[in-house]
């Protein structure tokens, strides 16, 4: 007589605690200026990982929305670094900086609430 295992439908760690600890290493890399980027890049890459195994999930959408405001975010600092030669590249830097920041809490939140951080 064999017994058929149940496969688990999630192994290690649950998505949420995933999403929260994206969030987290996200905001150590901003809060310290980039003292500690190696963390926004686990963060992303953590994402990218687990993006597969959370599709379908409201988690899939916390991931996509950490990866996209690492890109963006990105796209906007390098702006914001050419710009600096005709002396407006600080504004949007600063610009950018809120704008990742506000993306990092609104997602946080919303996952702390259970909810999608797409805006309805």
């Amino acid at each position: 007589m064999t017994q058929l295992n149940q496969p688990e439908t999630e192994q290690g760690l649950p998505f949420r605690t995933i999403v929260h600890v994206v969030y987290a290493l996200f905001a150590i890399g901003i809060v310290s200026m980039g003292v500690f980027g190696a963390s926004i890049i686990a963060s992303i890459v953590l994402a990218y990982y687990k993006r597969s195994d959370a599709a379908g999930t409201i988690y899939a959408a916390h991931l996509d929305w950490a990866i996209k405001t690492f890109w963006w975010g990105l796209l906007w600092m390098c702006v914001s670094v050419l710009l600096t030669f005709i002396f407006i590249g600080w504004i949007t830097g600063v610009v950018t900086l809120v704008w990742i920041i506000f993306r990092i809490v609104k997602g946080w939140l919303a996952h702390w609430s259970g909810q999608s951080p797409e805006f309805e």
